[in-house]
């Protein structure tokens, strides 16, 4: 019996050990593994570092850029589109116009009612019309139809508080954001569709000309007075309500900018000046791309597989579209490399897009002290459960990386249009206010952001000059701004002035 029981408290003394090697075992491989996850976060995080210097070289290169695009079409890879823009609306403005904002799949039409003499809006209502996926790959023909119609029933429903001046005709901003090449204020040939749109017969007809065959077909009697693209429509929207305002930026799920540059600074321009001495340039900066952008090989892979590899380089590591996509890839990599959500790869998290830049935000705010809104997005989108405080507070670091190096750089990109029209620096005597309007889903919801791109911008100005310069949140301008440029444009623009 003595002998069986020794036999037996060996065994367990076995087991026991045995156990507590597993044990061992496993905590060093979880430490191995938290090692190797951070090591993945610590080499994106300094891959993605935007010091001081990095973003004024930056800034220095989009000017060079700049000027390489004003000299001649194609000499850059800004393409600085001459907007035909060089009045801006003044706050004179005074009638009843109409917009159209077509930019994805849907679109919105607008009438607002004017006031004059600064009264500015005295009224406005608008409508917004989902575009079936049909009419996004069908024919020219039917999706203009489609938007003449709407814009009909719209105008059939215009209440008494809206005034057309008798003997008047209707007139229309037109908004669209799709790369164009104008020949004027109110014509212009589409280069190709993005955003999901696919109509052959479309791409070198003047869209401007389409939109007023099919307003013809609906008996609706429209001028179409300018086109305009969502920037430019946002810079005049800013400059009705602030004569201060020289330039405007979009960051949403794309990003561009447009300013006011001085018409005899452009090479390429070859008409006549324009009486105002002045031309709105959109810069399309989304394709802006130098040696002095930190990217990363996730940026490198989300370009190679995008729809547009070697193009809008900036836009993939400034705006909306692509912030969520490049946390997604970095989590990715660490669930792989180093098991960060135990030993499989959770399937969604596999997903391209599937973490969308709403999502990344509400992660980076939660100040929650066990960060449960993180957990709860986690679970909700990636299908992730049982994180520890520790992994969460890793994701909000790694979307606060992300994020920063965004909010910094597109930063970089306001100081260089700055740089360019000499308002980075205060001149002797001087007391100019310089204000840039700003819109898009991404500058007004994702507050770190936001602030982060503010507060580099007074850090690369100094604190002298970041006085002079305001960013003023300039919502809806695209639609708005359209129907100010059809005023500012209109064919009745003696009679309004008289």
């Amino acid at each position: 019996m003595g002998k069986v029981a020794v036999g037996v408290g060996v065994v367990c003394g076995i087991a026991v050990a045995a156990a507590a090697a597993v044990v061992i075992h496993r905590k060093m491989k979880k430490s191995g593994r938290w090692v190797k996850a951070m090591e993945i976060l610590k080499e994106f995080e300094e891959k993605c570092e935007t010091p001081i210097p990095k973003l004024r070289q930056m800034a220095d290169a989009m000017i060079v850029e700049m000027h390489a695009g004003l000299a001649s079409e194609g000499g850059s890879k800004l393409k600085m589109l001459i907007s035909y823009v060089d009045n801006l609306p003044t706050g004179d403005e005074k009638g009843l116009f109409y917009a159209l904002d077509l930019g994805g799949t849907n679109f919105r039409v607008l009438r607002v009612q004017l006031g004059g003499k600064r009264r500015g809006i005295v009224n406005q209502q608008f409508e917004e019309v989902s575009i079936p996926p049909s009419l996004m790959t069908g024919t020219s023909d039917a999706l203009f139809d489609y938007i003449a119609a709407a814009l009909a029933k719209f105008v059939a429903q215009e209440g008494p508080e809206f005034k057309l001046n008798p003997g008047r005709q209707r007139e229309l901003g037109f908004t669209f954001s799709f790369p164009v090449m104008q020949s004027s204020i109110a014509s212009g040939t589409l280069l190709k569709w993005t955003k999901g749109f696919s109509i052959d017969d479309a791409v070198g007809q003047d869209v401007v000309a389409e939109l007023a065959n099919a307003l013809e077909r609906q008996g609706l009697d429209m001028r179409i007075a300018a086109l305009v693209n969502d920037t430019v429509g946002t810079l005049a929207g800013g400059r009705y309500d602030n004569n201060n305002v020289i330039a405007a930026v979009i960051l949403g799920t794309g990003s561009n900018a447009a300013y006011v540059e001085r018409a005899h600074a452009i090479p390429k321009w070859h008409g006549l000046l324009p009486k105002s001495g002045e031309m709105v340039i959109n810069m399309e900066w989304g394709n802006f791309r130098s040696s002095h952008l930190p990217l990363t090989e996730y940026d490198n892979a989300l370009d190679a597989e995008s729809l547009n590899p070697g193009e809008q380089i900036y836009e993939k590591v400034i705006s909306g579209m692509y912030l969520g996509e490049i946390v997604r890839r970095v989590l990715c990599r660490m669930a792989e490399e180093a098991a960060f959500f135990g030993d499989t790869v959770p399937p969604k998290l596999k997903q391209p897009f599937v973490l969308g830049t709403p999502v990344m935000s509400a992660m980076h705010r939660d100040t929650s002290p066990d960060l449960k809104m993180v957990a709860s997005n986690l679970k909700d989108t990636l299908e992730i459960s049982n994180t520890s405080l520790k992994m969460r507070k890793v994701i909000v670091e790694l979307c606060n990386i992300v994020a920063t190096r965004g909010a910094r750089l597109s930063a970089a990109g306001v100081l260089g249009i700055l740089k360019k029209m000499g308002r980075d620096t205060i001149k002797a005597g001087e007391k100019q206010k310089t204000v840039i309007a700003m819109d898009g889903g991404l500058y007004e919801h994702y507050l770190e952001y936001r602030n982060c791109l503010e507060n580099t911008l007074n850090e690369l100005l100094g604190e002298e000059a970041s006085q002079t310069i305001v960013i003023e949140h300039s919502n809806d301008g695209s639609g708005i701004g359209a129907a100010l440029l059809a005023a500012s444009n209109s064919q009745y623009l003696e009679i309004y002035e008289s």
